[in-house]
């Protein structure tokens, strides 16, 4: 007895994104915890999963890899555009730590916040709001770096005025020699920034699908308001914007590299991505599965050793 065989009449029936095969997704769960490290035919040849047994150890790897990169497009004389995720969070305490450490400065670095909450319109939380996204950057980043940091003018947030320009800019700067870089989590709902599965029933193909640079006002799914209740509201569902900006596949697959984290561990065993880490390993690029994609691109994926699981029925 399982999800399967008691879905049909229930209240989840039609709750899921049509496109969504249980039965495959469930398949890609149930492979043996030390098996996630087996390179997968659609992997990029410089793609490779990167295990953290404590969340400490994740914070600190993930902020020398973004510390690293810019340090090493810095000395390169290159411009780097970076595509920033709130969602993990704990890398950037780390990556302010390495750069003030090796005093590499941040002028050549261009910001481009992935997404923010809004409304049906696009309208943005104001930026003074703890829940904004905009505000969490500049504190946990864009402030600490203090003199290093990143010029303000070259800080992108995903209001419904500024991200219309993305595409463009993003474009501007890889023309003069950029190099473009995705920092991500990856959600329950298998999304990337807030491009959700649902999304992929209004296109005919993937080829239109893959073309989609943003999204204003987005809709998001239930699990994905509620993962954020867990995650990031202290449980208060009633406090989580149902809609969002945000970027879509047609400016995340440009990236010239990656660096994603999945650290959505609770405690007493409890966790919420495990699913998710496993289906983007195993089950091989699906528009109704955006985080699918990110395998086909380099670079690395941080992950806690326990979201490997077994994935197996254990009572809290």
């Amino acid at each position: 007895m399982d999800f399967m065989s008691t879905v049909q009449g229930s209240m989840l029936e039609g709750f899921y994104p049509a496109g969504w095969n249980m039965a495959a997704i469930d398949r890609c769960c149930a492979f043996p915890p030390e098996s996630i490290f087996d390179r997968q035919p659609f992997w990029h040849r410089d793609f490779k999963p990167v295990v953290c047994d404590q969340i400490q150890d994740f914070d600190m790897m993930m902020g020398h890899e973004i510390a690293f990169h810019i340090r090493r497009t810095k000395e390169a004389g290159r411009k780097l555009a970076m595509i920033l995720p709130v969602g993990p969070m704990g890398m950037y305490k780390w990556a302010v730590y390495f750069l003030r450490e090796w005093n590499v400065g941040c002028s050549h670095v261009f910001g481009f916040n992935m997404d923010e909450w809004s409304d049906a319109e696009g309208n943005t939380l104001d930026p003074s709001n703890p829940a904004s996204f905009q505000y969490a950057m500049e504190k946990a980043f864009y402030g600490p770096l203090g003199e290093l940091t990143v010029p303000e003018s070259q800080r992108n947030f995903a209001t419904a005025r500024n991200l219309p320009s993305y595409p463009d800019q993003i474009a501007g700067l890889k023309a003069e020699g950029a190099e473009l870089i995705t920092v991500f989590g990856i959600g329950r709902m298998l999304h990337i920034a807030f491009w959700e599965p649902h999304f992929a029933e209004e296109f005919a193909d993937e080829a239109a699908w893959r073309a989609q640079p943003y999204r204003i006002g987005a809709k998001l799914h239930p699990l994905t308001i509620e993962q954020n209740a867990i995650t990031s509201f202290k449980s208060r569902t009633t406090l989580v914007p149902c809609r969002a900006n945000t970027i879509g596949p047609g400016l995340f697959l440009q990236s010239d590299r990656i660096i994603g984290g999945c650290d959505g561990t609770l405690d007493r065993g409890m966790q919420w991505q495990g699913m998710s880490l496993w289906v983007t390993l195993r089950h091989g690029p699906d528009m109704w599965l955006p985080s699918t994609f990110m395998p086909t691109l380099p670079g690395k994926l941080f992950f806690m050793r326990e979201l490997a699981g077994p994935l197996e029925a254990e009572c809290n």
